[in-house]
């Protein structure tokens, strides 16, 4: 599976919702303004219309009643200390102005330091045919409230929103989803090589319906291929069986013959080592053949303990005529259920591939127990290509080449029996572990 070279991966689903809330972040910040510059204008606009609701009442209610201009005088200064906001000042014709709005700052109580904000409204009447200069003032200072009490509510608002979008994202999407990650499981779970069919779940949702019927065209169309190749392979290697015997027995009447020339004979000896590996190659794709088409399906229970050791010991000759030594940790009697066949084979390609891919005087470690089983030893230097290693026709060495075909009949084997085959490379030692 692909990795992340660079930061942290994301889940899909958890893009939208961030990008999502941070929009809604935004809006909010850019509404709190918005709400100030509204609400103000609109309490503005309200005290506006209130000043010169009082100007008209005054103007009214003092034309109305009959006072002479003494008492009027006296009852316009007591009215401006009771009511310091609102204040009448007698001024010549000649001054007067059209009335004009303003906002001003000033403290409502006396040596007080918090400044409250006002708007007024200056303004002209006449009174018993006389001028006067008249200013409503009137607090504004509960816009500040309102807005803040608006921005909390928003804020709370957001908050809840926030909580809805990652509660309802998790219940709509672990349902809506669903049929992705049904697909994306068998995916992860399909083999080739397996006979078992894949069928993925019917849904209504189009999207996920059409990455389902492309993925089941290219598999259909993978294992069709495959299927073929398997075929060819077998049917070729089954029908090349016979020529390389009568080949092989030709040569070997020739290598009889009392008039060859040494030349003669060098020539027919380098054929049939040839044809020899040819035979082995054969014998090998027949084998991978088989194994994939499961037709090992006889089981018993074995033993293993004593294949290790019988494989060892047929394979001493062959290490003591390199003088490789053999170091071996063999726990006895560890049984299981299996084929023969592909249990000693198994056994064997590993032993024997630490032997041909050794040096002289080189080393192998066994380790076989219930966990698994480990083969190292000694070899060329540097460590093998682990992508190419269990592929077919990769030989891991060109100084001792072989057929290509024993590591990938290896690998082939565990995953019938679904183990875990590795190989590592430390302190010179080459090793390949299968874990049981």
């Amino acid at each position: 599976m692909a990795q992340a070279t660079n930061g942290k991966m994301t889940k899909l689903l958890n893009t939208p919702l961030k990008v999502f809330t941070l929009y809604a972040l935004v809006v909010l910040a850019g509404s709190i303004p918005a709400y100030y510059y509204i609400v103000n204008r609109i309490w503005l606009s309200e005290i506006d219309m209130h000043n010169k609701f009082v100007k008209r009442k005054i103007e009214k209610e003092l034309n109305t009643i009959a006072i002479n201009d003494t008492i009027l005088a006296q009852n316009i200064r007591l009215w401006s200390h009771i009511e310091p906001g609102i204040n009448l000042q007698p001024v010549a014709e000649s001054t007067r102005k059209n009335d004009s709005r303003y906002t001003v700052m000033k403290s409502t109580v006396l040596h007080s330091k918090r400044l409250n904000r006002f708007r007024g409204l200056s303004s002209y009447l006449t009174i018993n045919g006389k001028w006067y200069h008249l200013t409503v003032e009137t607090n504004v200072e509960e816009t500040d409230e309102v807005i803040s009490n608006i921005a909390f509510v928003t804020i709370g608002f957001f908050i809840l929103l926030v909580i809805g979008f990652i509660g309802l994202n998790q219940r709509i999407s672990a349902k809506l989803w669903q049929p992705f990650y049904n697909t994306l499981n068998q995916i992860k779970t399909f083999d080739l090589s397996s006979r078992v069919p894949i069928a993925f779940e019917k849904t209504n949702i189009v999207e996920f319906e059409e990455l389902n019927n492309s993925l089941q065209k290219l598999i259909d169309k993978n294992r069709a291929t495959y299927q073929e190749q398997k075929e060819f392979t077998e049917n070729a290697s089954h029908e090349l069986q016979t020529p390389l015997a009568i080949i092989q027995s030709k040569l070997d009447l020739l290598l009889q013959s009392k008039s060859l020339t040494a030349n003669e004979s060098e020539i027919i000896e380098a054929a049939h080592k040839a044809l020899a590996r040819t035979s082995r190659i054969n014998k090998n794709l027949l084998l991978l053949s088989k194994i994939e088409n499961q037709q090992f399906v006889d089981t018993e229970m074995m033993n293993v303990s004593q294949l290790v050791t019988d494989s060892l010991a047929f394979l001493a000759e062959h290490s003591e005529t390199r003088n490789i030594v053999i170091e071996m940790r063999v726990e006895e009697y560890v049984y299981m259920e299996g084929n023969r066949i592909l249990l000693e084979i198994l056994i064997n390609n590993l032993l024997m591939n630490a032997v041909r891919h050794n040096k002289d005087n080189g080393l192998i470690r066994v380790d076989f127990s219930k966990q698994g089983f480990i083969v190292a030893n000694t070899g060329i230097s540097n460590a093998l290509n682990e992508a190419s290693l269990f592929k077919r026709f990769s030989s891991s060495s060109s100084q001792t080449p072989g057929s290509g075909l024993g590591l990938a009949i290896v690998k082939q084997i565990c995953s019938r029996y679904h183990w875990q085959i590795g190989y590592s490379f430390d302190n010179g030692f080459h090793t390949f572990s299968t874990s049981f």
